[in-house]
């Protein structure tokens, strides 16, 4: 064959692309399973760390089997479906779902022998999704832990949703007023009711405001849930 041709470089071409993609598909395939391992574990950390427990230098998945109790499925109705799969339930999807029929995951916890709830959150920001999850104490309606993260954010600005100065505003705060979620972001030196909001970010008032609506909206959806057997105000 002339390798001078153009028919041969065509031909070589497209065996290199065929090789390529046949080794980024099979390399890709065999770090599956490991991915997959990992956005579990990432999870698993940020799910602790809305329960205040440092998984730093530890093993995550035994310190979360050590906390979480239950991974709980709720339909839209406030009713547990199963005991169990919570875990896999991912409520940006479910939130797209008509009411009825959505599945939200509920993790029930014990810290120091006392029960605590983990519901999870979704919502937008400035230039992406933020999400996180919230830690309640028994009574539903305290708040006991929190964690926050985002995928673009502005460093400096609505990035510091993942600080600790701002997550830890939210600790005690109530979450109920009169049966709706109260708990929320007020504009950075506004606040009005400190017993349910925190401030703002300075600067970062859009993934601010992001960060209320989230609560309010995904919380929202645990409102049966939160005002059955529940002491709050």
């Amino acid at each position: 064959m002339n390798t001078n041709s153009n028919s041969y470089t065509i031909i070589y071409a497209s065996v290199m692309v065929v090789i390529v993609a046949f080794v980024l598909a099979f390399t890709s395939a065999s770090l599956k399973s490991t991915q997959n391992k990992n956005v579990e574990l990432d999870k698993m950390k940020q799910i602790l760390h809305a329960l205040n427990v440092d998984t730093k230098g530890q093993d995550a998945e035994k310190v979360y089997k050590q906390y979480v109790k239950a991974d709980q499925i709720m339909n839209a109705t406030g009713e547990v479906v199963a005991e169990t799969g919570g875990f896999k339930i991912e409520l940006k999807s479910e939130l797209a779902k008509p009411l009825e029929k959505r599945q939200l995951a509920l993790y029930v916890c014990e810290v120091d022998g006392k029960t605590k709830y983990v519901l999870p959150l979704y919502g937008a920001g400035l230039w992406g999704p933020i999400w996180g999850y919230v830690g309640l104490n028994e009574d539903k309606n305290s708040v006991f832990g929190v964690y926050f993260s985002h995928q673009g954010e502005t460093p400096g600005l609505g990035a510091e949703i993942t600080t600790a100065d701002f997550q830890n505003q939210f600790l005690g705060k109530h979450v109920l007023k009169e049966g709706a979620v109260a708990l929320g972001v007020e504009k950075n030196g506004k606040v009005t009711e400190p017993e349910y909001q925190v401030d703002g970010i300075s600067g970062g008032t859009i993934t601010s405001k992001g960060v209320d609506a989230m609560l309010k909206s995904c919380l929202g959806q645990y409102n049966i849930f939160l005002t059955t057997n529940n002491g709050g105000k």
